[in-house]
């Protein structure tokens, strides 16, 4: 179990990897120019999918339009990513919106605030 649960982590990090190379230098699409980044990879048991958590930098319109680049370019990629990792089948690409640094960024943004009004309190 310790072994499949090891070359698993290890087949998300490949991915995550090779995905993040394949985004930055191969695509072409236009809807893909504002910044994306991979945060996790997670990959089934039997390698048949890989959700794929992106990060996109944006307008919500941006990060849709973004969004649906990469999902009409899952085809090319899973293919480019077959010649890359040494697997047997290739797991099927799925896209899934992260907005968790986003979201870290508007607390931190929360709690820089209430500490701004709280030192003007203590005055």
């Amino acid at each position: 179990m310790k072994m499949r649960n090891t070359r698993l982590i290890r087949i998300n990090e490949e991915i995550k990897r090779e995905l993040s190379q394949l985004i930055d230098q191969e695509l072409k699409d236009p809807r893909i120019h504002t910044m994306i980044s991979i945060i996790r990879v997670e990959t089934t048991n039997d390698l048949k999918y890989s959700k794929v958590f992106v990060s996109i930098m944006g307008t919500e319109e941006e990060k849709n339009e973004a969004l649906e680049g990469l999902k009409s370019a899952k085809g090319f990629l899973r293919k480019e990513l077959a010649k890359r990792l040494n697997l047997r089948n290739t797991p099927e690409i799925l896209f899934q919106l992260d907005e968790s640094i986003e979201y870290s960024i508007h607390m931190e943004q929360l709690i820089n605030k209430i500490n701004k009004k709280s030192g003007e309190d203590v005055e």
